[in-house]
């Protein structure tokens, strides 16, 4: 059986699919004993798919590559010593380059607006689907309320609000713990017959907006804020009947 010592080292490996089918197999049964190396690994994945989004690159425009080959044609004409000394900073600035770009997308999913909203909806996405995939859809498993809602205290900085929809079609089916927009949410799960609905909750740092409605991957996702709390509801559920719901949470 892998341990948290003996799953660190192959986190990066695991995210990148190169581990044999061995360790890979016991990393992911590692993962799903352990809530601290899987989140981990949730957030090395989130920041690594942000960062190979293709929203991230853009084309320099023309007047910026004139500017740098008239640089380059004034540092022909430099001593030799001085293109040696810049070489020797390359690394330096390499890695700071690499630092900023990180704090910049932790800071985009954080702060989501236009087309970095897109990244975190995509990430919810995920989420869902991944819970499904690993059969992870509740770490407390109850149609009560009332212990759903206490299982969050002492493991989030926030508190949750949790509603029994029963009465109205939509049982709540229990809760978990997750790992997007790189902090810790509360992801509460509901089902509708056969479609299970996923709401990642967690605080807001904008003023209560109305739910937005998309469609990705074939899974519809409604995003709202309320009361100091952000929302993302997903499910494969159709729109009309997720945003019956999202309307009966809102207004509970």
């Amino acid at each position: 059986m892998m341990n948290c010592e003996d799953a660190k080292p192959l986190l990066d490996s695991f995210a990148d699919g190169e581990l044999d089918l061995v360790n890979h197999v016991q990393f992911e049964a590692h993962l799903d004993e352990c809530l601290s190396c899987d989140h981990t690994y949730r957030n090395t994945n989130a920041l690594k798919n942000a960062l190979s989004n293709d929203e991230l690159y853009f084309k320099a425009p023309a007047e910026l590559r004139m500017r740098i080959r008239s640089s380059l044609e004034e540092t022909t004409h430099q001593s030799p010593w001085s293109g040696l000394l810049k070489w020797r900073w390359m690394p330096t600035m390499a890695a700071a380059v690499i630092v900023v770009v990180a704090l910049f997308s932790s800071l985009a999913i954080l702060r989501p607006s236009g087309k970095s909203e897109e990244l975190l909806a995509n990430e919810m996405v995920s989420a869902h689907v991944r819970s499904l995939m690993l059969d992870h859809a509740t770490d407390v498993i109850s149609t009560d309320q009332h212990t759903v809602k206490p299982w969050f205290e002492g493991k989030l900085d926030f508190s949750p609000p949790v509603v029994d929809l029963a009465q109205q079609g939509y049982t709540l089916i229990g809760g978990r713990l997750d790992y997007l927009g790189g902090r810790p949410v509360a992801a509460l799960v509901y089902q509708r017959r056969q479609h299970l609905i996923n709401v990642f909750i967690y605080p807001a740092q904008d003023q209560n907006t109305d739910g937005s409605v998309s469609t990705r991957q074939g899974f519809n996702v409604i995003h709202w804020t309320k009361s100091g709390m952000t929302f993302w509801a997903v499910s494969d559920l159709n729109t009309a009947e997720l945003q019956d719901f999202t309307h009966l949470l809102q207004s509970s």
